[in-house]
């Protein structure tokens, strides 16, 4: 294992994503300690499905601690037409065929490069990101961290789901085979500054955040998709930032741990489109298109383990986070993802 007395050296897979921007922004307004050197990285500096690339990363970067954003992602719409490439990328059409040899696999293939690297550098601590769709659907609610593999995920995202479930597989098997702490945490839906605004690719909130901009914009009717039924627990980028730092520096389980707010904030899609909507001042009309898939109904998360750990944790209000959203998306139009 890496030496203590060379400092801490945090290595930040998608470090350029929603989450990874979210740590970026903490870290920069105080919340690094001494001794902390901080690394973000993205696919400008390695390919991840490359296993030579991410080894020299590692090699080059030697960190004592990861934490490990990098993934393929998508909203649900984006998963059930490509749960095949969400195990694994397939070929495009543009690209040549002596390039399938690095494009094959893309989830399953970067966590096993990171994790495997990880150890062979001798990182002390790896932290990786799940997602709830990893839960069975059918199962009882609350779901909680000892139910991930009790039954198939949901139909529309068992691609991403069983790759995202090898990861705490992959980790228990690093602890019985080496020793490693190399652990997860599940957090419900994030949203926040520098997310995904697509509306087809995207999640659900930045997509309905996007929708309603336009609408605004056009004078039009907000159509949400689907029946606004569904229920979600929605985590602001920055509240799940600090709560990354605190595994980082005082969670030492290989178990997973649900990051997420409680039960009782759990909010319809139809209550966070209404949120959106008077957070920009849209006035329209608000429709529903019943044609379009609701996905699972919910995946009400509890939040228990955590409070066991910080009962006084502090999350922002779901208005004032939607709120500050809404205003760096109207700010960043141009340069948001979208």
């Amino acid at each position: 294992m890496a030496d203590s007395s060379e400092g801490t050296r945090i290595l930040v897979t998608g470090g350029s994503g929603l989450v990874g921007k979210a740590i970026q922004r903490i870290v920069a307004d105080g919340a690094s300690q001494p001794g902390e050197q901080w690394i973000f990285v993205s696919s400008k500096d390695a390919d991840l499905i490359d296993t030579a690339q991410t080894r020299a990363l590692f090699e080059k970067h030697r960190p004592t601690h990861v934490i490990h954003l990098a993934a393929m992602v998508g909203g649900l719409f984006r998963n059930i037409k490509y749960n095949l490439d969400f195990w694994r990328r397939k070929l495009r059409p543009r690209e040549r065929k002596e390039d399938v040899h690095s494009h094959l696999r893309k989830n399953i293939q970067i966590n096993d490069n990171v994790l495997q690297s990880a150890y062979e550098v001798g990182t002390r601590k790896v932290i990786s990101c799940l997602s709830t769709c990893i839960f069975p659907d059918k199962t009882t609610y609350p779901i909680d961290e000892t139910m991930i593999h009790n039954g198939p995920p949901h139909s529309s995202n068992f691609g991403y789901s069983y790759a995202k479930r090898m990861i705490d597989v992959q980790n228990r098997a690093y602890f019985q085979q080496y020793g490693c702490t190399f652990t997860a945490v599940i957090p419900t839906n994030v949203f926040g500054p520098h997310d995904n605004f697509n509306i087809e690719d995207g999640h659900v909130l930045p997509g309905l955040i996007h929708k309603v901009y336009l609408a605004k914009r056009s004078g039009s009717a907000l159509t949400v998709w689907g029946t606004g039924k569904p229920r979600r627990q929605f985590i602001y980028s920055l509240d799940l930032a600090r709560l990354f730092l605190w595994v980082l520096r005082e969670y030492n389980e290989v178990d997973p741990i649900i990051l997420s707010v409680g039960e009782e904030d759990e909010v319809s899609i139809k209550e966070a489109a209404e949120t959106i909507a008077e957070a920009m001042g849209f006035q329209g009309e608000l429709t529903f298109d019943t044609t379009k898939s609701d996905g699972q109904f919910k995946k009400t998360a509890s939040n228990k383990k955590l409070r066991t750990y910080l009962p006084d944790f502090q999350f922002t209000p779901f208005k004032q986070a939607v709120k500050e959203t809404c205003t760096w998306f109207e700010k960043n139009y141009e340069q948001a993802r979208k």
